[in-house]
């Protein structure tokens, strides 16, 4: 399972910012003939926010949710420099190297609670990860949900595992409740977390957290100012996920009393 069959592919086209969020996503065509939404390492929160969104995803699949599928996405040195706009320019020449993609789903529209529907056993698979990953961005402002081909996806990981960007406290925050998914947009009607929680607790097995911090780039893990090596930053979140998942019931009871 080394890398989580997660392909390379390499940008050849800039298409058009996507100007949701403050991290200025963009949509992309790659070298295979696909289309990707793609977040750049030079954005915002930089390589921190594609980790979240690399192993928030691949949590999601191991849980069998849909998400679209991820890549790793090369950025040529040269890529950009004819773009006319100069916060997009900047962004891309930060971005060189290694960043992260998500397949593009064309004809995708955004959730809307009040229109579309999500049965209660899938409303209550999301909120459980959403409350493990400690993902504050699955509002009713913002669902950072999909409705394509008539069937519901999870999009935008960024801004979960927060933890990372303080990181002297991961033991702490591994065990917090994780109040925030009271403004879940999906809270209301995830009746059945007992159900998912026995489901999931046993699905996320050590080897499965295992390979998917594995899956982490080197790269992503030279962090400015961190004393640490990349075995051992992985070390930490490995060890954030383990921990987080044993004490699970404290999450649990969270989003149960808040529904």
């Amino acid at each position: 399972m080394e890398n989580m069959n997660l392909r390379t592919v390499t940008v050849t086209r800039y298409i058009t910012p996507l100007r949701e969020g403050g991290s200025l996503p963009a949509l992309a065509d790659a070298d295979d003939g696909f289309k990707y939404v793609l977040k750049f390492r030079g954005a915002g929160h930089g390589v921190k926010a594609l980790i979240a969104e690399l192993l928030g995803g691949l949590i999601a699949q191991a849980l069998a949710l849909p998400v679209p599928e991820l890549v790793f996405v090369n950025l040529d040195e040269q890529f950009g420099k004819t773009e006319a706009d100069e916060e997009i320019q900047d962004l891309l020449v930060f971005s060189k190297g290694l960043n992260m993609g998500l397949h593009y789903l064309q004809g995708a529209f955004t959730f809307d609670f009040a229109t579309n529907d999500c049965d209660e056993l899938l409303a209550s698979k999301i909120v459980w990860l959403d409350a493990y990953i400690t993902n504050v961005d699955r509002t009713y402002r913002n669902t950072n949900l999909l409705i394509w081909k008539q069937e519901l996806w999870l999009i935008d990981h960024g801004a979960a595992f927060y933890f990372h960007h303080s990181w002297s406290n991961w033991e702490q925050a591994a065990k917090t409740p994780f109040a925030l998914i009271k403004d879940h947009v999906l809270i209301s009607k995830a009746t059945k977390l007992d159900e998912v929680h026995a489901e999931f607790t046993k699905k996320l097995t050590p080897e499965v957290l295992q390979n998917i911090v594995q899956t982490i780039p080197e790269d992503w893990l030279l962090w400015e100012g961190s004393e640490q090596t990349p075995d051992e930053i992985r070390a930490v979140y490995y060890n954030f996920l383990t921990l987080r998942l044993a004490n699970a019931e404290i999450f649990l009871n969270q989003a149960k009393n808040a529904r």
